[in-house]
């Protein structure tokens, strides 16, 4: 994969010889980095997170020849940290005393541990030194030391040297484990005071002595797969100030400079739609002013199309933008885009090039993560059916480790640590942990409506069995792949509904052992459900004494109550004719959820600690306002509740204007024109954003990467343009196909799994420990690695913020892919 990248994108090549070695010193910008040509030390602008703890973005980092090699630099309490592990709060950073110095304060409350780094550039390197307030507490010593993890895919192969002793980076963990039961890995070296890391490699070699402690190497793969190399220091008994002295060389290649990139769609154009690559350009690279589109004839040759002068599109984060039009050329073909020595991969130019960008989605990604099922794919088996076991209810009063809470009062029939029958069915693992989140499954449920009635999904190519728990890709059984989808969501967020009577958070693992499990999703639990009389290993019938059945989260929530009502809702249409029983099943408890919430207080958020934007109820009940009005064709107790919800549709315009305008049919000629100045507002406030980058869309500078984000901005787009063709047009829309199929930053990779030319093949999803992919998928991608470095690593699949497949993300892409296709169909 590695190589296929390096061909295809020239995404860091050096320019010039390896052997000029000797790179520039390093100075502190005003952004509090370290900086020099081809080399960015990050200090702790990146935090630990506050629920998933050690994300690998966080502490010191290095950035050497284009690429994020190191991460985590810190005082850690482990040698090798596993996700979950105690992690540093961060106090704050300012500039050291010394000339080009960074400090930062951190601390570990619990323990009574707290300390400054302070990161000093020196030489061609850096001085890394930690200062404990005080000694280490007795019960830390021998085990606080200074981490810093160093990639594992970039140093694959290759050599170390511990002192002068040889070592060779493992491609597979393999070893050496403590042999006390602890699991703890020993380290691969051990016992100098210098270390090299690939030492044949100038792209990837870094040196670091230390002046206190030794230096140990550990490969933390063999704890937990996504972990990294990690060399550390322990920190000395009774140290305080200098407790810990490294110097830091990473190699710079003198003038290196990153080649371009030529971001494209990859699944290529239709004739009559805009056609623009995007160039990003490492500010010192001497760009050319022109770029060629060139034609490949049946013999494999190059033949000149077009000629033209690329445009400045100016500056964001690190990089320098040019634009190269190719709109004019409309001729059917396979083209290629020749930009400063280097020809990209092939695209298409044809009528068809959209006709197969969301098949997959639907037909192999969903199905894969059908819960309570079990899924094969001609030969392949991606899951026996799994979860026949759910669910006992969570316990009261806990925050679990991935952000479900529950309060004291669990709202619900059953005691903590009770099963909970009739929850075994339907539903999608929320992502490649397993998980049913109720609100993304509802959200999986409306999107499919949403395409199938306003631009068709007419396909088959699943067999679904809900009754024999059997599915099978790629074998049409005559009912549309979309109708056998919406059923299998429908049947889980019923199932709550007949239980609790409300929607619940969800459910998910108990534990942290189980919640790591990769692989198939029908060997994470034993299927039988948990019986407290039986031993852990016996087994009894259909139960066992195995504590392996999945937690039920059950708090009552207004949010989540809503946006099911609008998902049951819109599936009452979907299935009016397959199943009239479960349409009408559906619509009635749509009707009684959203009844429930028009009295009192509504009140926010969706029982997850790390959601990025607590759920509005408000909102949500516009949603499920909209979705009843529809399904009733206008009927007027929501007809007249909607007309009350106005202000709520105007001060929340951004996130339910594509909800709002869908209900234009059904409403009065005075509704639209309510929406007219909600529509111009965010017209206008959408243009002021989208001039601060120069892709066309908004790319998120949060924690996660943004594709959801982009894709959904680009259905809410085009939404509006039907309504309201006069104010808004199909450029949004066509921006944010272009993006999540590879005009984005970083690379010019489709985050789509397998749709275009050259596509994400390293993704986190169940199947992550294997470097492989679920094809349909759409990752996060791009993530903006604070202050200015944007990322979207290609052969390293741990980083869920930039490579976790989602279903809620995967769906919005389904309805955003049919606006696309919708929209260039309009560009004649």
């Amino acid at each position: 994969m590695k190589r296929i990248v390096s061909a295809l994108l020239a995404s860091a090549t050096i320019m010039v010889s390896p052997i000029a070695t000797h790179g520039q010193a390093l100075t502190v910008t005003p952004a509090q980095t370290l900086e020099a040509q081809g080399i960015t030390v990050i200090v702790d602008q990146n935090q630990f997170s506050p629920i998933f703890f050690d994300e690998k973005n966080a502490g010191i980092q290095i950035v050497l020849h284009g690429e994020r090699i190191a991460t985590d630099g810190a005082v850690r309490l482990d040698a090798t940290p596993e996700q979950w592990a105690p992690v540093p709060a961060f106090l704050g950073r300012t500039m050291g005393t010394s000339p080009n110095q960074v400090l930062v304060r951190s601390e570990y409350k619990d323990v009574n541990l707290s300390y400054s780094v302070k990161v000093t550039a020196e030489g061609e390197g850096f001085r890394i030194a930690v200062d404990l307030d005080k000694p280490l507490p007795p019960g830390l010593a021998g085990k606080a030391g200074f981490n810093l993890d160093f990639l594992p895919t970039a140093y694959f192969g290759k050599t170390f040297m511990m002192g002068q002793a040889p070592g060779l980076f493992p491609r597979h963990p393999t070893g050496p484990m403590a042999k006390d039961g602890s699991g703890d890995p020993l380290p691969l070296a051990e016992g100098a005071n210098a270390i090299t890391l690939s030492p044949e490699d100038p792209m990837t070699r870094v040196s670091i002595t230390s002046d206190t402690a030794p230096l140990k190497l550990y490969d933390a793969r063999n704890r937990a797969q996504n972990g990294w190399f990690v060399v550390r220091s322990l920190i000395p008994a009774g140290a305080k100030e200098n407790a810990i002295v490294w110097h830091v060389r990473p190699n710079v290649v003198k003038g290196w400079v990153r080649q371009p990139v030529v971001s494209f769609n990859q699944a290529g154009y239709t004739p009559g739609r805009p056609k623009v690559a995007l160039i990003e350009l490492d500010p010192n690279f001497k760009a050319p002013a022109e770029a060629e589109l060139v034609k490949l004839s049946p013999d494999g040759s190059q033949v000149p199309v077009l000629r033209a002068r690329t445009q400045s599109r100016g500056r964001w984060m690190r990089y320098n933008y040019a634009s190269f039009d190719f709109s004019s050329v409309r001729e059917p073909g396979i083209y290629a885009i020749s930009y400063a020595g280097q020809t990209t991969n092939p695209f298409r130019i044809s009528a068809d090039a959209y006709d197969r960008i969301w098949q997959t989605s639907l037909d192999t990604f969903l199905a894969e993560q059908m819960d309570h099922v079990g899924i094969r794919e001609q030969y392949r088996v991606w899951s026996s059916p799994s979860h026949l076991d759910d669910a006992r209810q969570a316990p009261p009063n806990i925050v679990h480790f991935d952000g479900y809470k529950m309060g004291a009062d669990l709202d619900s029939p059953f005691k903590a640590g009770e099963h909970i029958p009739g929850l075994a069915v339907g539903g999608w693992q929320d992502a490649g942990d397993y998980d049913i989140q109720t609100p993304q499954n509802a959200s999986v449920v409306r999107d499919l409506v949403w395409a199938r009635e306003l631009f068709g999904l007419d396909w088959d190519e699943t067999s679904v069995d809900e009754k024999a728990r059997a599915v099978e890709i790629r074998k049409p059984d005559g009912i549309e792949d979309s109708i056998q989808q919406i059923r299998h969501g429908t049947l889980q967020l019923l199932a709550q509904y007949k239980v609790f009577g409300h929607a619940i958070v969800g459910i998910i693992d108990p534990t942290l052992r189980q919640y790591a499990h990769l692989g198939d999703a029908g060997s994470q639990t034993d299927g039988l459900v948990y019986d407290a009389s039986l031993q852990p290993t016996e087994r009894k019938g259909a139960a066992s004494g195995a504590q392996d059945d999945r937690w039920a989260f059950t708090t009552d929530l207004p949010a989540n109550n809503l946006i099911v009502a609008a998902a049951l809702a819109g599936s009452s249409r979907a299935l009016s004719d397959s199943d009239p029983a479960m349409a009408g099943e559906a619509l009635a408890a749509a009707k009684a959820l959203w009844a429930k919430q028009q009295t009192g207080d509504i009140k926010p958020g969706d029982g997850r600690d790390d959601s990025s934007s607590p759920r509005s109820a408000q909102v949500a009940n516009v949603a499920a306002t909209v979705e009843l009005l529809i399904t009733t064709k206008g009927e007027k107790v929501y007809a007249d509740r909607l007309r009350q919800l106005l202000p709520v549709i105007q001060q929340s315009f951004d996130w339910i204007g594509d909800a709002a305008v869908r209900a234009i049919p059904f409403m009065d000629a005075g509704y639209r024109k309510q929406l007219v100045p909600s529509v111009r507002k965010m017209k206008a406030k959408v243009d002021a954003d989208l001039a601060k980058n120069p892709f066309g869309v908004p790319i998120s500078e949060g924690s996660w990467a943004g594709s959801n984000q982009v894709v959904s901005f680009g259905t809410t787009m085009y939404l509006l343009h039907e309504q309201f063709p006069e104010i808004v047009g199909t450029d949004y829309t066509l921006a944010a196909i272009d993006y999540v199929l590879g005009r984005h930053p970083a690379n010019n990779l489709s985050l789509v799994s397998t749709v275009g030319t050259a596509s994400k093949l390293i993704g986190y999803g169940h199947n992550r420990a294997d470097y492989s992919f679920i094809p349909g998928g759409l990752v996060p991608g791009v993530l903006v690695v604070k202050p200015d470095f944007p990322e979207a690593k290609t052969d390293w699949p741990f980083l869920w913020f930039e490579n976790e497949y989602t279903v809620s993300t995967t769906s919005a892409y389904i309805l955003a892919a049919r606006a696309a296709m919708a929209a260039a169909a309009e560009a004649k």
